[in-house]
């Protein structure tokens, strides 16, 4: 084994581009780069060279992402609106589209915060690795952040994404979000809930390395359309708002129209959808 020139390096890692693209990696050039400077420590561009044995270290990094195994899986970290956060297998891996409804629950708490001049209480359902709970903490600073989490891994992972980036700002509780006892002590009294709920139909998922890594109970809604968990968290937040508060829900492009009707049943005076980076209905907005 031998130790690598720049030059020699940055052969390698389009060559590894190139080993990604035949296995069809969405993003292969970058994801060859990535690899690379996890093991360098530093980016490619400023590296002379890499050491002996980074070769063969590479290769096996690269042969695991060309499997379809997750990136974040192979780095151990995910990011989410310019935050680093741990990712483990068995949670959830955030996606750039729920930046988007992370940025819509911001804008209504700061919108608390700057009308009414107090610190906005703000309700996390079904919170996974927590990601949006400690966005929300960190660009709100005087929210107020609970989470809640079903799963025992991902309770796991939000406390230590939220200590280490967020500590003492949110708190993390195990629980069904959609349980009208859990954080029952908040009834009336919350300005924002923000969720991303399990919401893809039966048999919807597309995606191999979703379907494969991705956990079951992050994903299933529940029935064929997918809305059995999204309705009831509908109904939870609308306990848990205040008069006046507003409801942020990730879904599916197809559940935009089903969850503006359900939102209205069950009580909220406004409902409607915002749109993803692509310009696809993503989640519901809607005011208690």
């Amino acid at each position: 084994m031998t130790a690598l020139d720049r030059y020699a390096l940055r052969r390698l890692v389009r060559e590894a581009g190139q080993t990604l693209a035949r296995a069809g990696v969405a993003s292969p050039d970058v994801d060859a780069r990535l690899l690379a400077e996890h093991l360098l420590g530093c980016p490619v561009l400023l590296a002379d060279g890499a050491p002996e044995g980074f070769a063969p270290a590479y290769a096996e990094l690269v042969e695991r992402r060309a499997a379809r195994e997750p990136l974040q899986h192979i780095l151990g970290v995910m990011w989410f609106r310019g935050l680093e956060l741990t990712c483990r297998p068995g949670v959830f891996i955030v996606r750039p589209e729920t930046e988007v409804v992370a940025g819509a629950a911001v804008d209504a708490a700061r919108a608390v915060a700057a009308e009414q001049g107090r610190a906005p209480v703000v309700v996390d359902l079904c919170t996974g690795s927590g990601a949006i709970a400690v966005a929300v903490a960190a660009e709100v600073p005087t929210a107020r952040v609970w989470a809640v989490e079903e799963d025992g891994v991902a309770v796991a992972l939000a406390r230590e994404n939220c200590e280490r980036l967020m500590p003492g700002r949110v708190k993390v509780i195990r629980g069904d979000a959609t349980d009208p006892a859990v954080l029952a002590e908040l009834d009336g009294n919350v300005d924002v809930v923000v969720a991303n709920p399990p919401y893809v139909p039966a048999g919807a998922v597309e995606d191999l390395e979703t379907e494969r890594h991705d956990p079951d109970l992050a994903l299933y809604g529940g029935g064929v359309d997918g809305l059995r968990v999204p309705r009831a968290v509908v109904t939870r937040a609308r306990a848990l708002l205040r008069p006046g508060g507003v409801l942020v829900m990730e879904h599916d492009p197809s559940q935009a129209a089903p969850l503006r009707a359900a939102s209205r049943e069950a009580g909220f005076a406004k409902a409607t959808t915002g749109a993803d980076l692509t310009g696809r209905g993503r989640f519901l907005r809607a005011v208690r």
